[in-house]
C-alpha cells in the first residue's frame, strides 16, 4: 500500500469513529458535517467556538 492509500485509509478510519462516537452521543450530526468540523478545527477554528455556533444554528 503506497503512502497516498494509507493516508486514504486513516482518514476514512478516523471518520468512522468519529462518526460512530456522533451517534453514540446523539449529536445528530452526519459524516461530512463531522469531517467539516475536523477540517476547520485543523485550520485552527476553536473547537469550543465552533460548538457553540452548531448549537446556536440548531435553535433557529
Amino acid at each position: 500500500m503506497d503512502s497516498a492509500s494509507a493516508k486514504s485509509a486513516q482518514v476514512k478510519e478516523t471518520l468512522d469513529i468519529l462518526q460512530e462516537m456522533a451517534t453514540m452521543l446523539n449529536t445528530n450530526l452526519d459524516r461530512d458535517t463531522i469531517a467539516l468540523c475536523v477540517s476547520l478545527c485543523e485550520r485552527g477554528v476553536n473547537p469550543e467556538a465552533l460548538a457553540e455556533v452548531i448549537k446556536e444554528l440548531r435553535k433557529s
